[in-house]
């Protein structure tokens, strides 16, 4: 690692380190990342978000090789259309233009073709996606709730095992459920766009109920004076929330205006949430979520890998289909079969 905390490794300009071999054992993974290797850092997140058993077990061993001092976790979510992505390459850019090294997370919908990410984030990040100090990743949910992937957590931790100091998660963005993103970030920032002060009428309820910090985005030309008074109302509307009052501020990602102040005061939000323990509580919260996540997909992947089980889920299906089966009740027969299955004989 830099005095910057961050890669220093001489980048070829595919982010991949200078004549890096393409090894094949964790441990060798493992020192690339470390060594600041783009491609091997994009190859371990790809093999966190396998469908493969024997990629994620791959993926786990580098983890273990690995050792990276924690990030700052930033979470950036909204409705579609607000600007998420802008917004994350103007912060972004201003945070490399001052040696932070930025790594960004963008959770897109999945192709139900492909399995791949639809909007691919990364090409609305232009001047991100060309900086040497940054690295931009765009992730698929695969129908993960809560705005995230059910790898985020650990693709968090090699981004910071790389040498990346900020982590920018940038949700799938559908709507009020995106509330999962919380516990993985150490402050959630929600933007809003100029004229979105009469969606707050849910105030005390979903994704703006738990978000530390308000953003109205576009406040730029025709639109700054609408973008204030929706600054005004959403700090209203605070204000009548009995938690703690989180602030609101206005930018623009086109001109760059205000990017500078929100910085200053996730700065300032942040000390105040680490002061009060809540980050380490969200850190404990996000790990155990984690662990409950990948309980899920191994105990789906172990059930739909055994024979037994497979015999069973086929002739589920078609009850099913036919209406002689709940869901609910074929499930419940797969996992009968599963068990009875895996028992010693």
């Amino acid at each position: 690692m830099n005095s910057a905390g961050g890669p220093d490794q001489e980048m070829n300009e595919s982010g991949a380190a200078a004549n890096s071999p393409a090894p094949r054992t964790a441990a060798a993974i493992a020192a690339g990342i470390a060594n600041g290797d783009r491609m091997l850092l994009s190859r371990a997140i790809t093999l966190q978000e396998s469908a493969r058993a024997k990629d994620r077990h791959l993926a786990q061993d580098v983890l273990r090789s690995l050792s990276g001092k924690p990030g700052i976790r930033i979470g950036v979510t909204g409705a579609p259309g607000v600007g998420k992505s802008m917004f994350i390459d103007a912060l972004g850019s201003y945070l490399t233009g001052r040696r932070h090294w930025v790594a960004v997370l963008a959770i897109d919908p999945t192709s139900t073709k492909t399995g791949g990410s639809i909007l691919g984030d990364k090409t609305r990040m232009s001047r991100l996606a060309a900086d040497p100090r940054a690295f931009v990743r765009p992730s698929p949910s695969r129908g993960a709730p809560g705005g995230i992937a059910s790898s985020t957590h650990d693709t968090v931790r090699l981004c910071e095992a790389a040498g990346f100091s900020t982590i920018l998660v940038e949700t799938v963005g559908v709507g009020q459920s995106e509330y999962g993103v919380q516990p993985l970030v150490d402050l959630l920032l929600l933007l809003v766009q100029p004229g979105a002060g009469d969606e707050l009428q849910g105030i005390k309820r979903g994704i703006v109920e738990v978000a530390d910090m308000f953003v109205v985005t576009k406040a730029d030309g025709a639109a700054l004076e609408l973008a204030r008074r929706t600054q005004r109302h959403y700090r209203r509307s605070a204000a009548l929330n009995k938690s703690e009052l989180r602030p609101v501020e206005l930018c623009s990602a086109l001109t760059g205006e205000g990017i500078e102040a929100v910085w200053q005061r996730i700065q300032a939000r942040l000390e105040r949430l680490r002061s009060s323990g809540a980050i380490e509580r969200r850190r404990t919260a996000a790990a155990a979520e984690s662990v409950r996540q990948a309980l899920e997909r191994e105990l789906i992947s172990a059930c739909l890998a055994s024979e037994t089980a497979a015999r069973v889920a086929k002739d589920a299906e078609q009850a099913v289909r036919e209406g002689r089966l709940s869901s609910l009740e074929a499930a419940r027969s797969i996992v009968a079969a599963f068990l009875s299955g895996s028992k010693p004989q």
